[in-house]
């Protein structure tokens, strides 16, 4: 998945209580993308059971967990200090056992255990239910590896637990891998093919997390719109599927009607979309709900047809004008955010100019802009010299921000005296006498507290605004 939580991959650390005896503490930090956030509550989920507790401390971890990103050579030179911050504390304590979870993992294997020596435990996305062996491993001195890519694990049958949650959102995931073979991206090798999640384990989990307060969810995938549930299985063997199960298939929009049906009081996202898959019945399902927000995130990467060719997109420049002309007639007030890349090789800049011009016919309300990073394994990698100098990506990749910079503000002021709906989530970073919420659109909106609490629905007039922040007061609750 593409879109960033942390687009400075800011580490996290996840807490979580245990019900079993506290004999072992456990220290976990996430890098990257939403999948590896919900990830790690899987982790937490298994390692709870396991009697594990644990801590924000790293100093008193007997485990410490790193969950990594390895889409941009950034994100793992970010791990790699994070491991060498763990060897000095593991001078300390001798007895503290660190794992290396996630893509990274995958994407290096042995390579952790070879060169990093700090290194314990390397586990790949697919293989956390092997935990407590690999554990025992590592107890018993050896160190352990599980890499290897499942064709059915979707982790449907384990219940994450919510850390760090702020008990009003949470993520929700729905497949997991991804077919697409973009040239620059290394997903489809360190995640695996496609495979999707029974509906029904869905629903428990939404219905659940209804259950238990929560009030917005979010459906999360490295590609959601490629979402079908014909029984199990990789989505490329359906056409093998029988007659019935063809017929009883759930694609995405299907599963995003049953959800928004289930819990008409909460708010629903998703992400990722990939502009190739997504129909317009998904448009259909959102504009048919109240509760699905009127947001999606899709990732372009460039707006030349060149570029987009070598990056193996599988939509032009056309195509994608054609589907973003279908959300703003169907879902008029619809926010869309992007994925830019700047610098991919053999990038002309008439290329680049191509990509400040769709940009220009859009006009996001916000975006996840990067240099291009070679990734050794992929396609790209082999296939195209990374000829783009350092300082012309840097001078294109300004370009890009600036322009979006100035078309945030452009959709930000077009709210400005208007009333919106937003879900308050926490105390504003900035004002101990505010809240910050998001709104349909997903831009953050800060107002004074007054008489409202955490997780309610509150309509807001819109008084002024940044170019990533909406300022008003509220008038009222929201009528559910």
């Amino acid at each position: 998945m593409e879109k960033m939580i942390d687009e400075q991959l800011q580490g996290t650390t996840l807490a979580l209580d245990s019900k079993k005896d506290h004999k072992r503490k456990l220290y976990i930090e996430s890098y990257g993308c939403q999948m590896n956030f919900s990830d790690s509550e899987i982790v937490a989920s298994i390692l709870a059971k396991e009697g594990f507790n644990t801590t924000q401390l790293l100093e008193e971890a007997d485990l410490v967990l790193v969950n990594t990103c390895s889409i941009r050579d950034k994100a793992e030179q970010t791990v790699r200090k994070r491991l060498e911050k763990f060897n000095a504390v593991k001078k300390i304590n001798p007895t503290m056992k660190v794992g290396v979870l996630g893509c990274m993992a995958e994407r290096l294997k042995s390579k952790f255990l070879e060169e990093e020596k700090i290194v314990d435990m390397v586990v790949g996305p697919d293989a956390y239910k092997d935990l407590p062996n690999l554990l025992q491993e590592i107890d018993e001195g050896r160190n352990a590896v599980n890499v290897i890519l499942s064709k059915e694990e979707t982790y449907g049958d384990i219940a994450p637990v919510r850390l760090q949650s702020n008990g009003v959102s949470a993520f929700v995931s729905i497949t997991r891998g991804c077919d697409n073979m973009c040239t620059f991206c290394v997903v489809p090798f360190t995640r695996g093919r496609e495979r999707s999640r029974d509906p029904k384990s869905i629903l428990e989990e939404v219905n659940q997390l209804w259950d238990q307060g929560y009030k917005e969810i979010t459906l999360l995938g490295q590609n959601v719109d490629s979402y079908l549930w014909y029984g199990g299985g990789l989505k490329k063997d359906f056409v093998q599927a029988s007659e019935l199960q063809q017929k009883t298939a759930v694609n995405f929009s299907q599963l995003l009607d049953l959800v928004a049906q289930a819990q008409p009081g909460m708010r629903i996202r998703f992400s990722t979309s990939n502009p190739q898959d997504m129909t317009h019945d998904v448009l259909y399902t959102m504009q048919n709900h109240d509760n699905i927000c009127n947001y999606i995130h899709l990732p372009v990467q460039s707006g030349s047809d060149c570029v987009l060719k070598k990056m193996n997109r599988l939509h032009t420049r056309q195509e994608y004008i054609e589907l973003i002309d279908a959300i703003r007639q169907i879902i008029p007030d619809c926010g869309i955010s992007q994925d830019m890349i700047a610098g991919f090789p053999e990038e002309t800049e008439e290329d680049h100019k191509d990509t400040l011009s769709l940009m220009e016919y859009v006009k996001y309300d916000f975006g996840f802009m990067f240099a291009y990073s070679e990734r050794p394994g992929t396609l790209a990698a082999r296939k195209f010299e990374d000829n783009i100098p350092e300082s012309l990506k840097k001078k294109r990749l300004q370009e890009i921000v600036n322009l979006q910079q100035k078309h945030s503000l452009y959709r930000t002021q077009k709210m400005v005296g208007k009333e919106v709906e937003v879900l308050i989530e926490k105390t504003s970073k900035k004002s101990e006498a505010h809240w910050s919420g998001r709104n349909q659109q997903n831009t953050v909106v800060v107002f004074p507290k007054e008489n409202y609490n955490v997780g309610d629905f509150v309509n807001v007039k819109i008084n002024e605004c940044t170019s990533a922040t909406l300022i008003g007061e509220a008038v009222g609750l929201v009528k559910k």
